[in-house]
Order: C-alpha cells, then sequence, then structure tokens
C-alpha cells in the first residue's frame, strides 16, 4: 500500500496516520519480559498445587494413625473394665494372695494413667506381667477355676487381647505409611514447615508380652512321667525284684 506524501491514507471517509498503523503492528509483537514472566508464575502456582497436594496426603496419613490409635484406645478401656470383677471374683477364692491381687490392681492403674503411646505401651506389658501372675495362682484354686464368673471374665479378656493385637497391627502399619511420607524427600520439607511431628510404634518390650494371655483351666497342671531307663545296645534289661530275691538262673 503507498500513502501519500502528507503520511495519511485515505480509505473512503477515513484517515489513519502512518504513524498510528506502526505503532499497531508493535503492539502485537509479543515482548520477552512477559513471557519471562508468565513462565516465573506458571512454576509457582505449579509449586502451589504440588505443596497443597503434599499437604493434604500427610494430614490424611495422619488422620489415620490417630484412627487407628482410638481402636486400641478402646480395646484398652474395654480390658480395664474387665479387670475389677476378674480380682474380686479371684479374691473371693483366694483372699490371702494379697500381693498378687494389690500388684494387677497397682498395674491396671498406672495403665489407665499413662500418657503417650510409649508410656503407654509400658504400663500394658506391666499389666500384662501381673495378671499372668494373678492366673499361674488360680491353677491352685479347682474351685475358683470351675467358676463360671471367672471362665466368662477369662473367655472375655482372651477375646479382647485377640482385638487389642489387631488394633496394634493396623495402627503400626498406619505409623510405617505415616513417617514414610513425613521423612521423604519432598514430602520432607512440608512436613518439617507444618509440625508434622513422628509417630511412635505400640510395641511390647520382649516376645512373651506379644501373646494374648491364655491360661488352660481345664486341664491340671500334673507332671509328666520320667522316661524309664534303657541300658546300653545289646546290654539286656536289669530285672528288679523284691528285697532279698535273686534273679533266676537260666
Amino acid at each position: 500500500m503507498v500513502l501519500p506524501p502528507n503520511g495519511v491514507h485515505r480509505w473512503g471517509r477515513l484517515a489513519f496516520p502512518q504513524g498510528l498503523l506502526e505503532a499497531s503492528h508493535d503492539n502485537n509483537k509479543p515482548k520477552g519480559g512477559t513471557v519471562e514472566l508468565l513462565i516465573i508464575l506458571g512454576v509457582i502456582v505449579l509449586l502451589v498445587i504440588v505443596g497443597v497436594v503434599m499437604y493434604n496426603r500427610l494430614v490424611q496419613l495422619r488422620n489415620r494413625v490417630e484412627a487407628g490409635w482410638s481402636q486400641i484406645d478402646v480395646q484398652l478401656k474395654r480390658r480395664y473394665d474387665l479387670i475389677p470383677n476378674l480380682v474380686e471374683t479371684v479374691k473371693g477364692y483366694a483372699s490371702h494372695e494379697r500381693q498378687t491381687l494389690e500388684a494387677v490392681v497397682a498395674a491396671r492403674q498406672q495403665a489407665v494413667s499413662a500418657q503417650g503411646v510409649e508410656q503407654q505401651a509400658q504400663a500394658e506389658n506391666m499389666l500384662t506381667g501381673a495378671l499372668r501372675q494373678l492366673f499361674a495362682v488360680s491353677e491352685a484354686y479347682p474351685d475358683l477355676k470351675a467358676n463360671q464368673n471367672f471362665l466368662s471374665l477369662q473367655e472375655e479378656l482372651t477375646g479382647t487381647e485377640g482385638r487389642i493385637a489387631y488394633a496394634r497391627q493396623f495402627y503400626n502399619d498406619q505409623v510405617l505409611h505415616y513417617d514414610n511420607a513425613r521423612e521423604q524427600f519432598p514430602s520432607s520439607i512440608f512436613a518439617g514447615m507444618f509440625n508434622f511431628e513422628e509417630a511412635k510404634y505400640f510395641e511390647t518390650e520382649d516376645a512373651a508380652s506379644r501373646q494374648p494371655v491364655r491360661v488352660d483351666f481345664g486341664r491340671g497342671g500334673g507332671t509328666p512321667p520320667a522316661p524309664q531307663q534303657q541300658g546300653a545296645p545289646g546290654q539286656a534289661p536289669q530285672q528288679q525284684g523284691g528285697p532279698g530275691q535273686t534273679p533266676p538262673s537260666r
């Protein structure tokens, strides 16, 4: 298009200065500073999205840990409610076993007042040991072992121990997932920023206390017969006779 010498192009009744047309072409060209700004904003938005996703995942895992612990707490309270009735039942038949009964009561009280997972685990170990001692003492009282209330409490306590073991396994699995997410990069950055503390496992100290309390009420504690002594290979067994008897001659 050829413009007239005065710099004005006439198209019908409209006239456009030549400088205005050149400025409109320059505005359509992308500027380098605008592109860099858009890239920076995109990176910031992406980081915010990643941060929100990781934060929500940590919150979800922490809530699962708390839900797992609440299941353990329900079963522990059920266990605590059974112990006073058990102590009273044993006291009716073995009232002179005062030291053993007081140990169970003291261990229960310590478990009820325990705070935190580690302290609770230690208190439960002591309570389990005291209950084992109580059931061992009950073996010496046949009338107590035949008491229906005692048998019912023992069955309920055994079932509660099984549910505690299941709840403990579920809780420890959730702790494992949470601690792994809290320590892995880059979620560890957000865990430190928002104070996601380490969760503790609910563990017992020894292998014996990991097993549920189990007492055999149906069989008495007898001593197995001693094995007979055998002679050396090729040697005939020795015949025993009464005093003053001599073995018969062949």
